[in-house]
């Protein structure tokens, strides 16, 4: 584990002092209360200030409050807790109707982190964990995420130039292939990775979208090949799609009828 880099640690020390009392504080307040040199407090608090995780409180020269920063930050945290667990439900009640296994993942720069899962009952299954990180272009939940971004974010985390990881013989690792398959993705709706992430497993996916209709997650259902057919892919596409809007739906979207 890497050290602790103390102006970070000073700087949300002073974050944490807005926890108690009403809310204000003011430089002196602080230089008393964590025994900081007040040239330290003074460019933190200018710092902190320039970021808008305070602001001046209105009429009260010298005192400060938390700015919009710090509820922008909450509001995301909270965002993903409810996103979490409704995934895990969602995905518990689709592997329960297809008995494989089901994912819930978002989009981190490059990479999905899955943040629910749940297994398929059958001794051959895919091995994965909530909290695995994989290579976005590798997987279909990734493929559906990179499809729904704008053309220049998606060019801004996959320039074409980009040096993509193969995970197996079948992962994509030119971003020109990589783009025209995403293309498909977004005409389609749906994404499918054929042993791209994993030699004995293919899996599909679609997007989950947030009351504004922000693509925020994707739900895949992931099938050994033992089980899979192109018979089953239609099947296993749609149950993805209809668990997808139930998630959806959940996080208050309104499809357009």
């Amino acid at each position: 584990m890497g050290r602790l880099v103390p102006a970070v640690t000073r700087a949300l020390d002073i974050l944490e002092l807005f926890l108690d009392g009403d809310g204000t504080l003011s430089a002196p307040d602080i230089v008393r209360r964590l025994q900081l040199p007040r040239t330290t407090v003074h460019e933190l608090v200018t710092t902190l200030a320039a970021r808008k995780y305070i602001v001046p409180v209105a009429g009260q020269p010298g005192r400060y409050r938390l700015g919009v920063r710090p509820y922008q930050l909450g509001a995301r945290y909270a965002e993903y807790l409810d996103l979490a667990a409704e995934g895990q439900q969602v995905a518990r009640s689709v592997a329960e109707t297809c008995d494989e296994t089901v994912h819930v993942a978002i989009l981190e720069d490059t990479d999905v982190i899955y943040i629910a899962k749940v297994d398929s009952t059958h001794a051959v299954r895919m091995v994965s964990a909530a909290g695995r990180r994989l290579p976005a272009h590798c997987t279909s939940v990734g493929k559906m995420l990179l499809a729904s971004l704008p053309e220049p974010e998606l060019t801004a985390r996959i320039p074409d130039d980009a040096e993509l990881v193969a995970m197996t013989p079948n992962s994509i690792t030119d971003p020109a292939a990589l783009r025209e398959t995403l293309t498909d993705i977004r005409a389609r709706g749906v994404a499918v990775e054929s042993r791209e992430s994993n030699p004995d497993v293919s899996c599909v996916a679609a997007p989950v979208r947030d009351r504004t209709g922000q693509v925020v997650a994707a739900l895949s259902i992931s099938v050994p090949m033992i089980r899979w057919s192109d018979e089953r892919l239609g099947e296993l596409e749609e149950l993805a799609v209809k668990g997808a809007a139930e998630l959806s739906e959940r996080l208050g979207h309104r499809s357009v009828a």
